[in-house]
């Protein structure tokens, strides 16, 4: 069975700063023609850090979408031309004014491929040390040290619901896992 869809006509709706829309005019599988909107974004990367102490350096700031505050690992988009390694160390200490001696791309994923192209690189960083924290001037963050059994717990019970997140916690306790034999 064929699924692909063909792409008939493309339509650019909006340009901005960080995202484009557009809407493909499509033939799907059966023939029949489809609409639709895609959001266009650059990529974007997420960081676990890790503490010697088992903690996620985590951040707390508003959320205009969603109209609250959100628990969240450092993450941020690539600038163009921008190597995801390079947006990762970058987003770290801009965020948090931490650094990593040691940074590992633990995975890749499309953040949502029902209507974005948004991919995801998810880093693991250790071996941290403090430096300065450098807030774009619209930034307003609060810096965390949530350890690692903690921020498993509030996935759980809700407190954390971003997916980055939670993606980046479950990995960092598989890595524990994995190191030490034992749930963190």
């Amino acid at each position: 069975m064929r699924l692909a869809e063909m792409t008939l006509n493309s339509k650019q709706i909006y340009a901005g700063k960080i995202i484009n829309l557009r809407v493909d005019e499509v033939r799907l599988p059966n023939g029949q023609p489809a609409a639709r909107e895609i959001v266009e974004h650059p990529g974007a990367v997420t960081v676990a850090a890790l503490t010697d102490r088992e903690e996620l350096i985590m951040v707390r700031q508003f959320r205009q979408p969603v109209k609250k505050i959100l628990l969240e690992l450092p993450a941020g988009k690539l600038d163009p031309g921008e190597e995801p390694l390079v947006c990762a160390q970058r987003e770290l200490r801009e965020e948090t004014g931490m650094q990593a001696g040691r940074y590992e791309l633990v995975s890749r994923y499309y953040t949502t491929p029902g209507f974005s192209d948004e991919i995801m690189y998810l880093f693991r960083a250790t071996e941290l040390q403090e430096t300065e924290q450098s807030l774009d001037e619209d930034e307003f963050i609060e810096v965390l040290r949530v350890p690692l059994t903690e921020a498993r717990q509030m996935i759980n019970t809700g407190e954390i619901e971003d997916a980055k997140t939670i993606i980046g916690i479950l990995a960092a306790q598989e890595e524990f896992i994995k190191r030490t034999g034992n749930l963190p």
